[in-house]
């Protein structure tokens, strides 16, 4: 998966979780993950069910068996696909959760509040808040972007999504300055070979002390919750996920074409970027219902005197 088909680390560790929590159930039972059959895979299935497991769970962990066997029917190695007449349990598709446009505001003005805020943490803050909110970029996308993905020249960044594919995402002007007041402090997070040396060259834009060289998701993560607190926002409700959602929503809410937003996302099918689409719907069906006439009873038609005395 990782040469084949370019899939992220995320994507493969959860892999890597569900096919070993399979192989040691099958081990349980005195067999080998490569060997088992259709009623084994169906029957574990349903006790994922009956457990309470939601069904997008079940549908991502059948993925996982799906893709193992059919590399192994592929390379020879098994003369059957048992996964290829299971069905994916049945799954609604939820509406994302998005912030309002205030709310985004909010939490952009609570970012530059913050005690913080003028050190360099507090300005490399700024640039992950209004880069996410700019670009809709999904988080592994932005703590992973290479320094070379900027250039001061140009109006864009360059960013390498799922599947190793690239493209381009437009930066406007609030988020290209954000940007530039970062790179001044960048070396504020450079990795240093030791006490009073000059710090280390990283490829990274957001260079980390840690062991991946840059920016975690989880610290991502944690430093939102941290600005949705200060903003007054539940922090269960924000996150980096959350504003790629308003990034998306409140693009089409401003008219704006929906090729273009799946573009930005890196959405390979459209029918991704159009569940923005029914996002604006039922938030329109809450505001309509809102309205003071929404709820008054109809009136009465006039009786043909009623009408008569109108027309007199």
């Amino acid at each position: 998966m990782a040469a084949e088909r370019g899939a992220a680390r995320a994507t493969l560790e959860a892999y890597r979780r569900d096919l070993t929590e399979v192989a040691t159930l099958a081990a349980e039972r005195g067999r080998a993950l490569a060997d088992l059959d259709r009623p084994f895979i169906a029957d574990y299935l349903e006790r994922l069910e009956e457990r309470g497991h939601a069904p997008a769970t079940a549908a991502r962990k059948l993925s996982a068996l799906r893709q193992f066997f059919r590399f192994l029917y592929a390379d020879g190695r098994r003369a059957d696909d048992p996964t290829a007449a299971l069905d994916s349990p049945k799954r609604r598709r939820p509406l994302p959760k998005i912030l309002s446009e205030a709310e985004v505001d909010a939490l952009l003005a609570a970012a530059r509040a913050l005690p913080s805020a003028a050190g360099a943490e507090g300005v490399r803050l700024k640039a992950l808040l209004d880069l996410l909110y700019a670009t809709g970029l999904r988080a592994s996308e932005l703590v992973a972007l290479p320094l070379a993905a900027v250039r001061t020249e140009q109006p864009f960044l360059i960013v390498r999504g799922k599947g190793a594919k690239e493209r381009m995402v437009p930066l406007g002007s609030e988020a290209r300055a954000s940007l530039a007041l970062y790179l001044a402090v960048r070396v504020a997070f450079l990795p240093k070979t030791e006490e009073g040396a000059a710090p280390r060259a990283s490829t990274w834009l957001f260079p980390s002390r840690g062991r991946l060289g840059h920016l975690t998701r989880q610290r991502l993560f944690q430093l939102i919750k941290q600005v949705a607190a200060a903003a007054g926002l539940r922090p269960a409700k924000v996150s980096p996920h959350v504003l790629r959602h308003a990034f998306a929503s409140h693009l089409l809410a401003h008219g704006a074409d929906l090729r273009v937003v799946q573009q930005m996302l890196g959405h390979a099918d459209i029918s991704t970027t159009e569940i923005y689409t029914h996002v604006l719907e039922e938030r329109m069906r809450a505001l309509i219902a809102k309205h003071p006439l929404a709820n008054a009873a109809p009136a009465s038609a006039p009786t043909p005197g009623e009408r008569g005395r109108r027309r007199t």
